[in-house]
């Protein structure tokens, strides 16, 4: 019985190192290919700055990271999420950079077994009645940068505002969160394809209206053509306030043309909080740009899964949800927690477009807008 004992207590041994030796598995699923694909770029290499950071380990845990490109297609990615999890194994899914992929890989990742971590991506549906256990946006809600910029415009007294939008999941939100505290008229509102690179249309109706202010919500390629079309289109006495449309991404295209423009956002490189100076320094060194908010929602996306593979492990389901909730890492934005929803509760800034010594563009923290700051959508998830 003795020798039956310690044979079963070596075998219980062996299966256990076994399994805290298998990798954790991390699918990234960002848009790498056409127009927007610096934006994927940027979240990408903060997940491996990240993984480099740690050594390649959670734990005693060697981390195994898959890119995929979901290339700006939801039924691609849709299908490329379902082989990350159900073929590949993956435990976590990082991305997208897009809401309406979003919408497209939350049930396949869900579903197959897989936590989603959104390094990005924050739709209102996945705040509100979509609420799922395995969904942890680390990013923001669609909703909450553009108040930044209503709640400045309202501070300086602007009685009319012009909005612009791509026609999608994210625009539609950031419009609706802008004018959900814009206190004044909104004296336009328009919607462009998703991807539209000429605005002379659009320009040509601002100009008509004379706003004071215009607002707008254009990521990647987008918002370098509007930035550079702003001034020939006659336009540069009204002030352009944005979020996603200058940034890094799109600075070092846009240059001189965005400097000084205001936008809104829950990180900046020069943002004085622990590690995020280090950070901004490892990134340039090993990619050569100034990193974006695309870049630390990846890095912080990898830190959030990392403080919950050490804590919990990735077999108790339960365990480590509750370990992914308590949010026991230091993210680049200085405070950090979950609402009940699984989307941050985090502070937001006015941040403008600069240009350093050595030639390089960046944004730059003007002053804090809100602290602690959760989204709208909370009330209406059903999760408690």
């Amino acid at each position: 019985m003795r020798h039956m004992a310690v044979a079963a207590a070596l075998m219980l041994s062996t299966a256990t190192s076994a399994l805290a030796a298998e990798p954790v598995k991390i699918g990234v699923l960002l848009t790498l290919s056409g127009p927007p694909a610096v934006l994927g770029e940027h979240a990408r290499d903060g997940v491996l700055l990240a993984q480099k950071a740690l050594a390649g380990k959670m734990g005693d845990r060697d981390i195994e990271v898959v890119v995929v490109d979901d290339e700006g297609k939801p039924d691609i990615a849709a299908q490329k999420a379902r082989d990350l999890v159900e073929a590949q194994g993956a435990d976590f899914v990082i991305g997208p950079i897009f809401s309406n992929i979003m919408n497209a890989i939350a049930a396949p990742v869900t579903s197959g077994g897989a936590i989603l971590v959104s390094p990005n991506a924050g739709p209102s549906n996945f705040a509100g009645k979509d609420c799922n256990p395995d969904i942890f946006v680390a990013s923001y809600q669609n909703d909450q940068m553009p108040r930044v910029l209503a709640q400045h415009m309202n501070d300086q007294g602007i009685k009319t505002a012009y909005v612009l939008a791509p026609n999608y999941q994210a625009g539609k939100d950031s419009l609706n969160g802008f004018k959900s505290l814009y206190k004044s008229e909104v004296a336009g509102e328009l919607y462009v394809p998703l991807g539209q690179l000429d605005f002379s249309a659009e320009l040509a109706q601002i100009a008509a209206a004379q706003p004071e202010a215009v607002y707008a919500f254009m990521p990647g390629g987008m918002g370098v053509n509007l930035v550079k079309q702003w001034d020939q289109a006659g336009l540069s006495s009204i002030p352009l306030m944005s979020a996603f449309t200058v940034d890094e991404t799109t600075l070092p295209a846009e240059q001189d043309a965005a400097l000084g423009k205001l936008t809104g956002s829950n990180w900046a490189p020069d943002l004085d909080v622990p590690g995020n100076a280090e950070f901004v320094a490892a990134y340039k060194e090993a990619y050569s740009r100034v990193p974006s908010l695309y870049a630390m929602g990846g890095y912080d996306a990898v830190m959030l899964i990392e403080s919950a593979v050490k804590k919990a492990g990735t077999e108790d389901r339960e365990a480590l949800r509750a370990a992914l909730k308590a949010a026991d890492f230091s993210s680049l934005r200085g405070e950090f927690s979950f609402s009940s929803n699984n989307f941050p509760v985090q502070d937001f800034y006015l941040t403008k477009a600069v240009k350093d010594a050595d030639g390089s563009y960046r944004t730059s923290v003007v002053e804090k807008v809100f602290t602690a700051a959760a989204d709208g959508y909370v009330a209406e998830c059903p999760m408690k």
